[in-house]
């Protein structure tokens, strides 16, 4: 192993706020790709999963019919951003897209789209916490909290709050408030599991199902109707789960080369894409 925490040591060397898309860029793509892609799939489905959004969201179809294309976009968008930044054409594109995809929704209630900031900034973290091959550092934290914190500036988000405990202390509250179960969010999850089932190897396919849901947590299974799996399923995920955290601490080396080197490849668009045209086209 040759420095393994040689990207950490980078990391420290620079300001959380000035340099907060450098620092989240070097988590994605160095430090924890497999663990921020699932992460925040994860956050994704639990944005997806209140029963204001869900009703929206089920509402358009775009989730239950159009599912791959929909999350490759959501995926898309948001990686634009991170690997560019805010102030380059193609992240500033990015963020002129989003806008224009939750225009129709402005009506919505603003500590609904602090929920999905909230969730995109604290679900990951805690999921590094727990099975990252390392904790993120405090440089990591405030930088994922001030990347999000940017992003709802960039979409005119009100009442985002003023610093992570602070976020995390109001995710907390809102999560046990709002997350609560609905059809929608049911029908969405049904719809969605199976792009988290493609992922698994083929050797857990016989588990898939049980697999996925071990990932939720008691709150979100209730909210989108899924049963706990059984306890040896649960325990053994995170068996694994912590076994791989512990091999890639002691036996691994820094990645060469970051993810999303040659461009971010997705099922819906194999010959590329406009960044203009993603998302749903104008209802």
């Amino acid at each position: 192993m040759k420095n393994r925490y040689r990207n950490l040591e980078r990391v420290r060397s620079l300001d959380p706020r000035r340099d907060h898309v450098e620092i989240y860029r070097a988590m994605l793509r160095f430090e924890f790709p497999w663990d921020l892609k699932l992460a925040l799939n994860l956050a994704f489905n639990r944005t997806f999963s209140t029963p204001t959004v869900a009703a929206i969201l089920a509402g358009t179809g775009e989730l239950t019919e159009r599912t791959q294309r929909r999350v490759d976009d959501t995926g898309l968008l948001m990686f634009e951003i991170v690997l560019h930044g805010f102030d380059h054409p193609r992240g500033r594109a990015a963020v002129r897209r989003m806008n224009q995809l939750h225009r129709p929704f402005r009506n919505v209630a603003s500590d609904e789209f602090v929920y999905v900031l909230a969730c995109l900034t604290v679900v990951p973290l805690r999921w590094l916490d727990r099975y990252g091959w390392r904790r993120p550092c405090c440089h990591e934290r405030a930088a994922t909290y001030e990347f999000y914190r940017e992003l709802g500036d960039r979409m005119n988000v009100a009442g985002i709050p003023g610093s992570l405990s602070e976020m995390e202390r109001w995710f907390d509250a809102y999560d046990r408030a709002r997350l609560l179960p609905n059809e929608n969010a049911a029908a969405i999850e049904r719809a969605t599991r199976m792009l988290l089932l493609a992922r698994l190897p083929g050797a857990l396919a016989p588990l898939g199902d049980a697999l996925v849901s071990a990932l939720y947590d008691e709150r979100l299974r209730a909210a989108t109707g899924v049963p706990t799996p059984a306890w040896p399923v649960r325990a053994g995920l995170h068996a694994g789960l912590r076994a791989r955290a512990l091999i890639l601490r002691h036996l691994a080396r820094p990645r060469p080369v970051g993810m999303f080197e040659d461009g971010i490849a997705t099922a819906s668009y194999p010959n590329g894409y406009q960044i203009s045209e993603l998302g749903p086209p104008p209802r």
